[in-house]
């Protein structure tokens, strides 16, 4: 079992179905939620901002390798 650091919902969580960084999200509140330890079982709520950081990074990597494959078939 672990808990719901926004709302205090307890999740059922099995400890072998995941791993460290995993996200999950809170069955009552809807959070995003990554394990952050799993003996016992630690949540943190994830950062919605980092996430769309993140997402930004990761479509102008493509942009650039597309770019890129471009550049090399001329």
């Amino acid at each position: 079992m672990a808990t719901c650091p926004e709302c205090e919902f307890e999740i059922d969580v099995d400890e072998l179905d995941v791993d460290k960084g995993d996200t999950l999200e809170c069955d009552n509140c809807g959070t995003a939620l990554e394990v952050v330890r799993l003996n016992p079982i630690g949540l943190e709520a994830v950062d919605e901002d980092e996430d769309e950081d993140e997402d930004e990074d990761d479509e102008d990597e493509d942009k650039e390798e597309e770019e890129e494959e471009e550049d090399s078939d001329e």
